[in-house]
């Protein structure tokens, strides 16, 4: 097996797990509780707390546990947009047109509940421009919430250029962060946002868990209630041996950071190379080198569909994906491939390869042996493609 689907999900880091499982058996205590089995147990969570704000440049108290990236971009967006009508604040709100689904489809409900939302356009890379943002801005906007590394294309947005912006007018910005946490340096000072959502599995920690960072100052509301956890933020029993499989993992992930970017990078690098000059008719989605996420590689394969010849390459043991994991099975071309101008024939012909900690460079000139072998095979039965040479 070959996996090239990291952007998904990946797998669990080993030392994480036998870090986990003495919270899954003798050490089960509810963190809630008084006793000393419990106290235990409660500062394994503040541990674990801790950790992810170091690897962020945040307070432990500017962290919120959550189940995972989606419920923290739900709880952010909703939270600061029902903290702002209750003070009057109006309830337009800034994202991109290349949102992961975790924004784009929360705005589509709070546009069913009042609220406007203005869809920043991108340029043919994925990158938002400042003026473009400021342009935007109304009386009554409540929030901005842009994804700081696309989760399909791999551009990293240059969030610091457009907290300016936000800081000008006393806005909140809000980063769906999942896809950079644990892959590049993230400092939310630097960034200048003042909420940031993040996802263990995304850094080779356990599904689940995540978290929501809140600067000091920031006005939100609880959007599950019931009990006092999460200084009466977020009710529910902790997921204890998650938080602790999330800690592991994010300090893991930082302090390999430096030497694992730059090893995946250069398997990036490769891949996108061989299949720009050895495969015709071929075409790199998003940014190029520094402004992309270090084992993101989209491409688009002209004249053939991007599910057939992920059916090619599942067939022979190789596991990537058409886009984000999360819209996987949709008939529709990507949102993103089309917001950056590609032509439906180019966007359905992408695939994307998410290089991880478990990737060689025996897996990359593997993949290419059988992605040529397929593309070429594919393309034979395209009408597309005959119509193309009967025209040259």
């Amino acid at each position: 097996m070959i996996y090239l689907d990291n952007a998904a999900t990946t797998a669990l880091h080993p030392k994480v797990l036998e870090a986990m499982l003495p919270y899954l058996s003798e050490d089960y205590a509810n963190p809630s509780s008084v006793y000393s089995p419990a106290r235990k147990v409660r500062g394994v969570i503040d541990d674990s707390r801790k950790k992810i704000a170091q690897a962020i440049s945040a307070q432990p108290d500017e962290i919120f546990f959550t189940a995972g990236g989606t419920e923290s971009n739900n709880w952010a967006i909703k939270s600061v947009v029902e903290a702002a009508d209750s003070m009057g604040r109006g309830r337009h709100i800034i994202t991109t047109a290349v949102e992961h689904h975790a924004v784009f489809h929360v705005c589509e409900y709070l546009t069913s509940q009042g609220c406007e939302i203005t869809y920043l356009p991108v340029d043919s890379e994925g990158f938002v421009t400042a003026e473009v943002l400021e342009n935007a801005i109304r009386p009554d906007t409540c929030l901005v919430s842009i994804i700081l590394a696309n989760n399909e294309i791999g551009t990293i947005i240059q969030m610091a250029e457009l907290s300016k912006i936000t800081k000008n007018y006393k806005i909140p910005l809000h980063t769906d962060a999942v896809q950079a946490v644990g892959q590049i340096p993230v400092n939310v000072d630097e960034l200048g946002v003042d909420l940031l959502s993040l996802s263990a599995h995304k850094f080779n920690g356990p599904k689940g868990i995540g978290a929501l960072y809140v600067r000091k100052g920031t006005r939100i509301t609880p959007m599950i209630h019931g009990g006092a956890q999460e200084k009466n933020r977020r009710a529910g029993t902790e997921n204890v041996a998650g938080i602790v499989g999330m800690g592991i993992a994010l300090e893991i992930s930082t302090e390999e950071m430096a030497i694992e970017s730059t090893r995946v990078k250069n398997l990036r690098d490769m891949l996108i190379n061989e299949i720009l000059t050895t495969i015709p008719h071929t075409r790199l989605n998003g940014a190029a080198g520094a402004n992309r996420l270090p084992g993101n590689v989209n491409i688009s394969f002209r004249f053939i569909e991007g599910e057939s010849l992920l059916l090619h390459l599942d067939m022979q043991g190789i596991y990537a994906s058409t886009g984000s994991a999360c819209s996987s099975g949709a008939l529709e071309p990507s949102h993103v491939l089309m917001s950056l101008g590609l032509s439906h024939e180019l966007a359905n012909g992408a695939i994307r390869f998410s290089l991880g900690r478990n990737n060689t460079n025996e897996d990359v000139h593997k993949i290419m042996d059988v992605l040529r072998s397929s593309v070429d095979k594919l393309r034979q039965l395209s009408p597309l493609y005959d119509d193309f040479l009967k025209k040259r």
